[in-house]
């Protein structure tokens, strides 16, 4: 099922904001920071498992360089924050104090703007492996759980925009499959997984890549595979 993946990440992300809701004072700091630090671990894990998906390791230097220059010079990463930062004066402007509309605009931009999802929904729909969503899952249920605790039930609500987002991917992929052989696949792993990799070093606070620049990369492997 295409959309098993995005559903159980929708409800994870739901469930881990409802339990911080009931924690309400938030969890300690050396706890939450823990948490974090292992999930990092394990996104590292995945994505140095799923980068020997790839046979061409040129195919992937190509596609990171050319592709993180294009995302680099577009910036997409500005537009994204500039698009979250207009969401969040918008649904916060006439409720003062609230957190409501605070909440749910981080914690959408938190589990939809990211290599994780776009890369893991193309998994779902392309090859029909869960792996990076579920993955995803786990970091999305310890992340809304401990934003939810200080910022309320709006944290709940991105587990909606989460589903249809990474949902309408995963069915743009299984649309596309059948076009794409198994060396595409392999080389779209495997530069996604180079993406995931960068995540997890974010994560423990090694570096500050903008990893979304680099979200072009992913499908540049279409192109090169044709001629190598």
């Amino acid at each position: 099922m295409v959309l098993f993946s995005s559903i159980v990440n929708g409800l994870t992300i739901i469930a881990g904001a409802l339990i911080g809701v009931l924690l309400k004072k938030g969890l300690p700091e050396r706890v939450s920071k823990g948490i974090m630090q292992g999930m990092a671990l394990c996104v590292m894990a995945i994505g140095v498992k799923g980068f020997f998906d790839g046979e061409n390791f040129l195919i992937s230097i190509l596609s990171i360089a050319i592709g993180g220059a294009l995302g680099h010079w577009i910036d997409i990463d500005k537009y994204l924050n500039r698009f979250g930062n207009f969401m969040q004066r918008k649904l916060t402007k006439n409720e003062s104090g609230s957190t409501f509309g605070e909440g749910f605009v981080t914690a959408t931009l938190l589990v939809c703007v990211g290599a994780m999802a776009i890369t893991g929904a193309l998994d779902s729909g392309i090859r029909g492996d869960h792996t990076t969503i579920f993955a995803k899952s786990l970091i999305d249920f310890c992340s809304c759980m401990i934003m939810a605790s200080t910022l309320g039930i709006g944290v709940a609500f991105a587990g909606i925009v989460c589903f249809l987002y990474q949902g309408a991917i995963a069915l743009g992929g299984s649309a596309i499959a059948g076009f794409l052989t198994e060396a595409m696949i392999g080389e779209m792993t495997c530069v996604g997984s180079i993406l995931i990799v960068a995540i997890s070093f974010n994560m423990l606070g090694m570096t500050k890549i903008k990893v979304v620049n680099f979200i072009p990369a992913c499908f540049l492997p279409l192109v090169f595979c044709l001629f190598m």
